[in-house]
């Protein structure tokens, strides 16, 4: 009978603790409290391109996938150290940061070596059966449906079969003239401001920033038109663009990312749209796909004292 007791008690002191378990995370951190190591993926060193600039480095994930010509052209680019040395041209408020040769188009600019000046567009694919396909609940407005593929924001349409890169923050988009051809990824961009997405479908998104992305959001706007930089004064230039997969591990950095496929992920979608922090009286009960940001962790520096 004592022991019998003894089992009841220590049970109901378990109670608060299994209760406090139970609960369901209410925001961002208390989510990621709950992950596994599968619910992350680290991302291929062959597909990470390091922009590096005075104030740190740029971590970019390529999506081949979606824009095969123009990551092996900027696979060539960076093989034939074309970006080591040149700069950030331009920068425009709420808008993009755009790097490449400030020559471009002169006689004295730089030469793409074996890589190809210009490509076809890659504005979008096509769906592809059975592709692990995240949605976001409601409608996007820019497309019939939004949500994640392969750990990238994408945007589709069933009807015509389409599927693409939207211009959320972070995308990595390549500069071009008013030619469709015109672009080739020796002059790239990144998205620093609010998600313009009159541009989906009009030019070649070829990835997205992991980290890094302050280094070029918080350089000092351009005074020229479109933002660009009017003296060479005002650019900041680029030590070195390698892909990872070519540098020892020891200079890498080690990096993951939340899967989109996963079922924290998909929790962490409703968790965002319906914010129960103390902070809301009045959850939303609806998120934009481009504010639906992909968790980014460094184990390493999380492991560091």
């Amino acid at each position: 009978m004592k022991r019998t007791l003894a089992i009841l008690v220590a049970a109901l002191a378990c109670l608060p603790a299994m209760a406090e378990e139970a609960k369901p995370p209410r925001n961002t951190a208390e989510l990621l409290e709950l992950t596994t190591p599968e619910d992350w993926r680290t991302p291929d060193p062959a597909n990470l391109l390091y922009l590096e600039l005075p104030k740190g480095r740029v971590i970019i994930e390529l999506a081949p996938e979606f824009a095969p010509l123009h990551a092996a052209n900027i696979r060539k680019l960076v093989d034939g150290r074309f970006f080591d040395g040149l700069a950030v041209v331009r920068v425009q408020d709420n808008f993009v940061a755009q790097w490449g040769d400030p020559q471009a188009g002169e006689d004295n600019a730089r030469s793409y070596g074996d890589a190809a000046t210009s490509l076809p567009p890659e504005y979008f694919r096509a769906m592809i059966a059975g592709e692990p396909f995240t949605p976001m609940p409601g409608p996007d407005g820019w497309a019939p449906e939004g949500g994640f593929v392969q750990g990238f924001h994408a945007a589709r349409d069933p009807a015509t079969g389409q599927i693409w890169l939207p211009h959320c923050y972070g995308a990595v988009g390549v500069g071009r003239d008013l030619a469709d051809d015109s672009g080739s990824g020796g002059e790239l961009y990144a998205i620093i401001g609010h998600a313009p997405r009159t541009l989906d479908r009009n030019i070649t998104v070829v990835g997205r920033i992991l980290d890094g992305i302050e280094h070029l959001s918080a350089l000092p706007r351009g005074t020229g038109p479109l933002g660009f930089y009017e003296t060479p004064e005002e650019r900041t230039l680029i030590s070195s663009v390698r892909f990872a997969a070519d540098l020892p591990e020891d200079e890498r950095t080690n990096i993951e990312v939340l899967r989109t496929d996963s079922d924290r992920f998909r929790q962490l979608i409703d968790i965002r749209r319906n914010r129960q922090d103390d902070f809301y009286h009045t959850p939303a009960g609806y998120l934009d796909l481009c504010a639906m940001n992909i968790p980014v962790r460094k184990p390493d520096e999380e492991k560091a004292p």
